[in-house]
Parts: C-alpha cells; structure tokens; sequence
C-alpha cells in the first residue's frame, strides 16, 4: 500500500507541474500573439486534466481486492492512459484548426524575447517532472506514470521546437512560420495520443506478458522439464504492475497428492522468483491420462 500511495503522490506532482507550466505558457502567448505558443500552452493544458485522471485511477488501482473484482483493479490504469491518449487528439485538432487559421491570416508577434524565456523555464520544469515520473513508473511497471512522463517529455521537445520556430519568425519577420510550426507540433502529438490509446486497448484486452518475461518464465519451466515433469497451458498476461500465470503441471500418475503439491508450491515460488510481481496458478495432472491433454485450450472440448 505504502507503494500505490507514493504513486498517488507522483500523480499530484504531475498536476502541480502542468498548472504551473500551462500558466507560464498562456501568460507567454498572451504577451506574444504567437500561436505556435498557444498550442503548447494548450498540450500542457491536457497534462492537468490527464494528471488528474492519473490520480483517481492511481488511487483506485491500489484498492485491495473485493468480492466483485477478485484480481484487483489495476486496470484501472489503462483507463488513464487511454484517456490521455484521446485528450492528446483533442488538443491536436484544436491547436491545428487554431494554426490553420493563422496560416491564412498572420499576426505580427510582440514581445518575443520574453516569451521564449518563459516557455524556457516552462520547459526546464517539465523535463525534470518527466524524468522523474519515467524512474517512478520504471520501477513500479505503472502505465499511467509512464503515460505521463512520456507526454511531458513530448512537450518538452514540442516546446524546444516552438521556441526554434518563433526565435526564427522573430528573426525574420516570417510569421507564417509560427503558424507551420504549430502545425507540426499537431501533427506530432497526434502520434503520441494513437500510441497511448492502442496500448491502452490492449492492456484491456488481457495481452501476455512481453516476451522477455516470457523467457524467463520458460527458462524456470525447463529445469524442471530436465527431470521429467511436464507443462501445458501455458497463459500470461499483465494487468498494470501485476503479471497472472497459469499452466497445468503434469507427474506420474502414482505420486501422492502430499508430494504433487509440495512440486507445485516449488514451481510457482520459482516463477515468482522470476517475475516478483507474478500471481502463479497451477493446475496438476497425470501424465498418463489422456484427459490430461484435452483441456489445454480455453475453450474446452465438449462431451
């Protein structure tokens, strides 16, 4: 518990650093007219509200087990994400229908220089929040941290990229530049919504472990596989920071169910040891029964 709610806490970090930068950021293209700067300003003004979002699904997540909801509720984390994701599309179209209508109508800027500090500091603030948030969610295996930090860090380069396009309007007195730049800047986050929301799809969709976890898993089965115990059925998949597997495990048929028992406990402290976050179930079976080989699929055979 004591974990989840220092999650809580990241996720309040993150609201507090998006209020700040999107009033450093307004306050920037109130004294410059550049549009290229209310788009950033818009982005980050996703980050408040998908901060919030983060919270209540951190806190949630982090809700023991009930009747209801046996295997926890952290995929209320996928929630976030997702939603992050389709905030992300919003402000995109926003910012590109904005920009749009500044290409075809430009508008002098004012005050460049002090704006492209403001935003400068804006973005120092967001690089360090991200950073931490990507260490966060790296050791807690938490999508909606790492859904944050990766979006703060797409501000942070869409930031870096606004004050190249405005320092250079500034310059030369193109100010349709500002408007091209914001529609880069669209066009760049639409990617980062797409991606966040197929992840978070699949997330829901109960996807095995990755692959890395998977060899780890099979590397513990097949040192056992070497004395002459079998395995089959092997199913994964993740649910926030959690891992689920299942397999069926199968020994001569005249081994007691005292020493069967004491094998499985065997295996499923070894695969946790693999995978510390893992929930094993196992399932034993006799070799010799041939009934032993009709249930390996999800869908069973009837009789």
């Amino acid at each position: 518990m004591t974990q989840q709610r220092s999650l809580t806490d990241y996720g309040w970090l993150t609201v507090a650093a998006a209020i700040i930068t999107v009033t450093l950021k307004l306050l920037a293209y109130a004294l410059t007219g550049s549009v290229a700067l209310l788009s950033d300003a818009l982005e980050s003004l996703v980050n408040v509200l998908a901060g919030g979002m983060a919270v209540a699904m951190l806190w949630l997540a982090e809700q023991p087990p009930d009747d209801e909801h046996p295997y926890g509720h952290t995929k209320a984390e996928y929630f976030s994400s997702g939603l992050e994701g389709m905030l992300i599309l919003v402000a995109a179209v926003s910012i590109g229908w904005t920009a749009f209508r500044r290409l075809l109508a430009p508008v002098p800027l004012e005050q460049p220089a002090v704006g492209l500090l403001i935003v400068g500091i804006a973005t120092v603030l967001n690089f360090i929040v991200a950073r931490v948030l990507l260490r966060a969610g790296a050791r807690a295996d938490s999508i909606t941290l790492e859904a944050n930090a990766r979006h703060l860090m797409t501000d942070v380069w869409t930031s870096v990229g606004v004050m190249v396009g405005v320092g250079v309007a500034a310059l030369t007195g193109w100010v349709r530049l500002d408007a091209v730049i914001a529609i880069a800047v669209a066009l760049h986050i639409v990617l980062a919504g797409v991606d966040l929301m197929r992840r978070s799809a699949l997330g829901m969709l109960d996807t095995a472990i990755s692959p890395a976890e998977q060899a780890r898993v099979q590397a513990v089965l097949q040192r056992y596989e070497a004395t002459g115990i079998g395995f089959h059925a092997l199913r994964t998949r993740q649910s926030g920071g959690r891992r689920f597997v299942s397999m069926h495990v199968l020994v001569p048929g005249d081994w007691s169910v005292s020493r069967g028992h004491e094998l499985l406990e065997e295996i499923e402290g070894a695969v946790r040891g693999a995978l510390p976050t893992a929930h094993v179930f196992t399932h034993l079976e006799p070799l010799e029964d041939p009934a032993s080989f009709e249930d390996q699929h999800i869908e069973r055979r009837r009789t």
